[in-house]
């Protein structure tokens, strides 16, 4: 179970990792940096660069080659252009509740439809104005569906779909609910604790769906990544050699790899973490393996 590291990115803040399975090659983001990467294992590392901070992606079924992401003004259609660029279509502009907030975490339902939360960007001002917005194909806007967060994060849906998980990673919540959620329309309710992660080791960040319905979550500051069982039960946390794992994300041939994205915090000495915002690759258990990443618009 000792983690191998993929790529020595030296990203700022990487996140929102998605195999596609197609290319067998894995996605995720830089935030800071803006760019959407690419790893192959063959074809080595790429990178596309836009014009504002990408947060959160997921491939597009209805329009292939293009991603679906969550930026600092709203929800974006992604094209990666061959000189290194990203051609970006506005899909639904959204009313931040305060100047100066981004997306942050997010991804589709089993049924297609895109999910992610905002937050403002001075997290440490502990602002309870992140909200969290669904969109679905064919729509014109992003709909508002949870508000009062402050780092909305840990977006997973279970493997039949009906359970929604989210977390808020700020210090002062470090909490993960769970909900009641209608595959048919696209509604989360009966919002309950799931886990109370103020005990634990790490901050609640991104997370991961394997086929027994367990939970996989980043545990942020410890270098940790946690697996729950459906019932909250801690069954097993996975060492990184970095302090901050961002998201995970299974993926390989048969989705039994977890890989792993971090961030390379500034201004600070890095002696003891040389690897901060590298990705990396896990191996979770045998007999245990991920779910496939739903496209939006399937």
């Amino acid at each position: 179970m000792q983690a191998e590291l993929v790529l020595d990115a030296r990203n700022g803040t990487g996140e929102s990792p998605v195999w596609h399975a197609a290319q067998q090659a894995l996605y995720w983001v830089d935030i800071p940096a803006r760019t959407l990467n690419r790893w192959h294992a063959s074809e080595g590392h790429a990178q596309w660069t836009a014009n504002e901070m990408i947060a959160c992606i997921a491939p597009r079924a209805d329009v292939p080659g293009e991603w679906i992401a969550g930026m600092e003004s709203g929800l974006f259609s992604l094209k990666p252009q061959a000189d290194g660029t990203l051609a970006a279509s506005p899909l639904a502009p959204v009313a931040h509740t305060a100047p100066a907030m981004r997306f942050n975490d997010g991804r589709c339902d089993r049924q297609g439809r895109f999910w992610a939360g905002t937050m403002l960007l001075d997290m440490a001002a502990g602002a309870h104005i992140g909200r969290l917005y669904s969109y679905g194909k064919g729509s014109d806007n992003a709909a508002a569906r949870l508000d009062d967060l402050i780092v909305p994060n840990g977006l997973a849906f279970s493997p039949d779909g009906r359970t929604m998980y989210l977390s808020d990673s700020h210090p002062s919540v470090q909490a993960v609910w769970a909900f009641d959620y209608d595959t048919d329309t696209g509604t989360p309710t009966n919002r309950r604790l799931f886990i109370d992660m103020k005990p634990l080791p790490g901050r609640p960040d991104g997370a991961a769906m394997d086929t027994d319905g367990c939970y996989w979550i980043c545990g942020n500051d410890a270098g940790l990544v946690h697996r729950f069982t459906p019932d909250g039960r801690l069954d097993r946390s996975l060492e990184v050699p970095v302090k901050k794992p961002a998201m995970c994300a299974f993926g390989g041939p048969d989705l039994d790899t977890l890989f792993v994205t971090s961030i390379r915090p500034g201004g600070i000495d890095l002696s003891d973490q040389p690897l901060a915002g590298g990705v990396f690759a896990l191996r979770p258990g045998a007999g245990i393996a991920g779910m496939s990443e739903p496209a939006f618009g399937t």
